[in-house]
């Protein structure tokens, strides 16, 4: 986890830095302009959305067979709550996938939603990706030899638990088998093979297609609304629209529509404005008091920051005494 979601973050650095924007809505199109962040930034979204050949999912496919293994435990309530568990795990992991697949398409395809997104281009400085880079090629690595890499860390389970998970399989870089061969077994490298086969297969398939047959190209279509504009893409607040009619009562929502009219009798609409906030309910009522006790708290404490030296020498000689006073008890 660590691996993609510092990948990510490096991500998410370079596109503030590129377009000076931390609003998804203002990116779009970027994949065009940044294809090397990009394709890192796409590799953190398939390992945080637990897809195959990918950390993210070797390590959810891990806690799944762990969950499978229930009944060895002799605690009843461990054994209710493993699987409810386990159900929250893959609930977390579908809206993972939906999330990231949004995010990446909001930021990277379709047009262009602002002016520094327009003027975006990838980092003239090599050195920024590097680290991207690296994380990007561990998340694969580490997705493909996953046998490998728990085999240097069983000696770290093996200190601290006394056991290390069992591997039947004499070929342990190419199969993972948590509990036995029998039960359940992984070959991401078979994995990887047969997505190649298969993506070859499609690529002169498509190919075969397009030799034969005379392709056609054509504008896209507009609705009759007289050219595609970025402001008819989906953004993040019509990704969340359900989301927030489900959660209305646990969210504090404040959405509403401005329009200004114009015409004889205001009956065309002009400009339209739409505004939202969202809050948490939990914010008022809990950090927000502790906010207010932290401040009341450091303007006291502030006042004994005078600014005169001979104060901060009558501190350092107070606190001086102190020090002797325990010493000597």
């Amino acid at each position: 986890h660590a691996l993609f979601k510092n990948l990510l973050f490096l991500g998410a650095g370079i596109l503030h830095h590129q377009t000076h924007e931390l609003n998804i809505d203002m990116m779009g199109g970027l994949i065009k302009k940044m294809p090397q962040t990009s394709l890192l930034f796409l590799i953190g979204c398939m390992s945080i959305s637990s897809l195959p050949l990918f950390n993210g999912f070797v390590s959810e496919w891990l806690a799944f067979q762990a969950a499978l293994q229930v009944d060895v435990l002799d605690n009843g309530v461990l054994r209710s709550l493993i699987p409810v568990a386990a159900a929250a795990l893959a609930l977390t992991a579908a809206l993972a996938a939906a999330c990231f697949v949004k995010v990446f398409g909001l930021i990277f395809l379709g047009q262009s939603r602002s002016h520094h997104s327009e003027k975006a281009h990838e980092v003239t400085d090599k050195s920024m990706l590097m680290g991207p880079a690296l994380l990007a090629a561990l998340c694969f690595l580490f997705g493909i030899f996953p046998g490998l890499v728990i085999h240097l860390i069983n000696s770290v389970s093996a200190q601290l638990l006394g056991q290390t998970m069992p591997n039947d399989s004499a070929l342990g870089w190419l199969w993972l088998a948590p509990v036995s061969a029998e039960q359940a077994s992984y070959s991401p490298p078979l994995v990887l093979v047969g997505a190649l086969l298969a993506g070859c297969a499609t690529f002169w398939y498509l190919r075969r297609n397009q030799e034969t047959k005379t392709m056609r190209r054509a504008a896209t279509w507009d609705c009759g609304f007289g050219g595609v504009t970025s402001r008819m893409q989906y953004s993040s607040g019509a990704f969340t629209m359900p989301l927030r009619r489900i959660f209305a009562h646990i969210w504090l929502i404040d959405e509403r529509i401005d329009k200004t009219m114009q015409g004889a009798m205001d009956q065309d609409v002009a400009v339209v404005h739409y505004h939202l906030h969202i809050k948490d309910h939990t914010w008022p009522r809990l950090y927000q008091p502790i906010e207010r006790g932290v401040n009341a708290l450091a303007k006291r404490v502030g006042r004994i920051q005078t600014g005169n030296i001979r104060t901060y020498l009558g501190y350092s000689f107070v606190t001086l005494l102190l020090m002797l006073w325990v010493v000597s008890q």
